[in-house]
């Protein structure tokens, strides 16, 4: 299954090129009132609400995914987990490039461990993004980002594929400067999340997809999962070992080679396997 939040927080099931209102399913959901939950709503009840979105969508008007204006496929995750240097090939680039490490020590991520970005940052393909410091080299960061489905505290690396309910692709954006990561990556729109998010049933490996980044029409990063130094499963683990992840919280795992500036004007098309294609523009 694919699903994406378009529009006016329209929730769409994709089938093909085509898009689906399914909103109606959404009235299934269970009430809250304040205080709100600190999770994802949806993500949290994507199991039960299935039949309900299956229903809507034998009435639904279908849309072209490409009229379509695609948000964060995630509205509401209660944090963003990244992993730094994840691949081998990036940490070499990075030590090697002053306008990278910016004087920093570069370490490798089992030793400088995994940051949190501000929810804040999070917005769709649609949204684009906006350079916040022209006067600084901003670059793009393409990654598979997994979505955790269900409450995870402490788990096994047997069963932490269990808690993921899907993946999306995800861009995380960074400002280079000595200052910390999570400062740098956090500004508004730095975090991209799309098209949409696909059910983690529907992908048949993590561990074995492409990934392809290019701006103005000109590869920059292209490699697969199966590089990563810390793997899905093993970063679930990391992660849950130091925060209880909830639902709809986003696990970003780390960029491959091949980072680099962009600036307003620049078109990003960024595609994973299985996970389709975004575009994003830069302003």
């Amino acid at each position: 299954m694919k699903l994406c939040r378009f529009n006016d927080n329209r929730l769409g099931l994709v089938e093909g090129n085509a898009v689906k209102d399914v909103t109606a399913a959404l009235d299934s959901l269970p009430a809250v009132r304040y205080p709100l939950p600190t999770y994802d709503l949806l993500v949290a009840n994507l199991a039960t609400l299935k039949p309900a979105i299956e229903t809507a969508a034998k009435a639904a008007i279908s849309v072209p995914l490409g009229d379509c204006r695609l948000l964060s496929p995630i509205a509401n995750p209660g944090k963003i987990v990244a992993a730094p240097v994840n691949y081998k090939k990036h940490l070499d680039e990075a030590r090697a490039d002053p306008q990278i490490h910016h004087q920093n020590q570069v370490a490798e991520i089992q030793r400088v461990g995994l940051f949190l970005k501000a929810t804040s940052s999070l917005v769709g393909a649609s949204e684009g993004v906006a350079i916040r410091h022209p006067d600084r080299r901003t670059d793009h960061e393409i990654e598979l980002a997994a979505i955790i489905g269900t409450k995870a505290d402490r788990v096994t690396r047997e069963r932490a594929l269990d808690h993921v309910a899907g993946y999306c692709i995800g861009l995380d954006i960074t400002v280079r400067g000595p200052e910390e990561r999570s400062l740098r990556k956090s500004i508004d729109g730095y975090s991209v999340l799309g098209p949409y998010l696909v059910t983690a049933g529907d992908v048949k490996d993590p561990s074995g997809l492409d990934l392809l980044l290019s701006v103005n029409g000109e590869t920059r990063q292209q490699a697969n999962t199966r590089d990563l130094i810390i793997g899905i499963a093993d970063l679930i683990v990391f992660a849950s070992s130091f925060y209880t992840l909830m639902p709809g919280d986003v696990i970003m795992t780390g960029t491959p080679e091949g980072v680099g500036p962009i600036k307003p004007g620049d078109v990003m098309d960024a595609s994973i396997s299985e996970l389709g294609t975004m575009q994003v523009k830069v302003r």
